[in-house]
């Protein structure tokens, strides 16, 4: 039955960056699905551990300075030690600097393309390992954004980051699908999160913002659930390199 092909009973998802928000709207989609946990972030994520253990779900987690890449081969030897395989990535940790483009600084320039592109390609490519050693195939999934298809304003290091992870996904879906790999991104639009606190708190900007919107309001981690879910499940087998927008209509108008 359709249906059962969106189950992930005994899958073991790795989800990066998911203490708040997305990240946590996203690993709690996965668990309802049947899903245990990896998550990996700098600070310990109590309430998205006591939900997803409220589930019935096992929840791993890791303790990691992202920007860095030094430690992911520990990171996901730790995952395997305590699950025994891996079947899904989810790459949604991710930082913003915001900055006239004409000031914008080499260090602003530096961390977010740190966390936002070069730990996705380097976490990518060591959990495809792990896939082609279990010899299962798995799913890799990116968080791209509105910026991989647009420009943006003042915020350049996170726009060529999240244009670079739409670029990559193509690259690895390319390169992986003969090992039975999926590589998909989902571009989040205007969602309720920290990273777009100052947005929300700029009444004309947000105003600006909720006025394109067809839908007419901001997106919330719930509604990525879904998306989340079949890309991580067999129900998206013949899904590759494709990054899907969950924005409300956005770029539709």
């Amino acid at each position: 039955m359709i249906l059962d092909t969106f189950s992930l009973a005994g899958k073991v998802a790795v989800v990066t960056g998911c203490d708040t928000g997305l990240g946590q709207g996203m690993a709690l989609g996965l668990a309802e699905a049947g899903c245990d946990i990896v998550g990996i972030n700098r600070v310990e994520p109590a309430e998205t551990i006591a939900k997803v253990e409220a589930l019935g779900r096992r929840f791993l987690s890791l303790n990691a300075d992202l920007s860095k890449i030094d430690a992911i081969p520990q990171l996901l030897e730790r995952a395997v030690a305590e699950f025994g395989h891996l079947d899904i990535l989810v790459n949604n940790a991710g930082i913003i600097r915001r900055q006239d483009a004409i000031e914008f600084s080499e260090q602003d320039w530096d961390d977010v393309m740190n966390v936002n592109i070069k730990t996705v390609f380097f976490m990518s490519q060591a959990v495809a390992k792990q896939f082609i050693k279990q010899g299962s195939g798995g799913k890799i999934i990116n968080i791209a954004s509105m910026l991989s298809f647009q420009g943006g304003i003042r915020v350049p290091s996170y726009t060529a980051s999240k244009s670079g992870v739409m670029g990559v996904t193509r690259l690895l879906a390319n390169e992986w699908a003969k090992h039975g790999i999926n590589v998909n991104a989902i571009a989040p639009g205007y969602m309720a999160t920290n990273n777009t606190q100052q947005l929300r708190a700029d009444e004309q900007r947000s105003a600006e913002i909720l006025d394109r919107i067809p839908a007419g309001r901001w997106g919330l981690p719930d509604d990525l659930k879904g998306p989340i879910v079949f890309l991580a499940s067999g129900a998206s087998d013949y899904i590759n390199g494709y990054t899907v927008a969950v924005d409300g209509g956005w770029l539709a108008r």
